[in-house]
């Protein structure tokens, strides 16, 4: 590929990625608006014609390792291991 096509999908990509950032907006205001409604109504259910919407309290746990590396330092050391990744970064 020469640098013509490369300048051209690099423009591509920076297009469709600023498209994604609208539509993911767009999609969380839409979200917003519904969990707007369901507070209003003081449901955490509502359905439609062909669709269900709930918005519903969930209880989790999580390992928290920040805690436990102050806690049990060496056990953390011991229990710890690496992992190589590659970052692709377009600036």
């Amino acid at each position: 590929m020469d640098k013509t096509e490369l300048n051209s999908k690099v423009k591509d990509l920076r297009e469709l990625r600023r498209m994604s950032e609208e539509i993911a907006a767009e999609i969380e205001a839409i979200t917003d608006t519904i969990k707007r409604e369901m507070t209003a109504q003081g449901v955490d259910m509502l359905a439609g014609d062909d669709w269900k919407a709930t918005w519903k309290q969930v209880q989790s746990a999580r390992f928290d390792s920040r805690a436990f590396k102050v806690a049990m330092p060496d056990l953390y050391e011991r229990f710890t291991r690496s992992a190589e990744t590659r970052r692709f970064v377009l600036a």
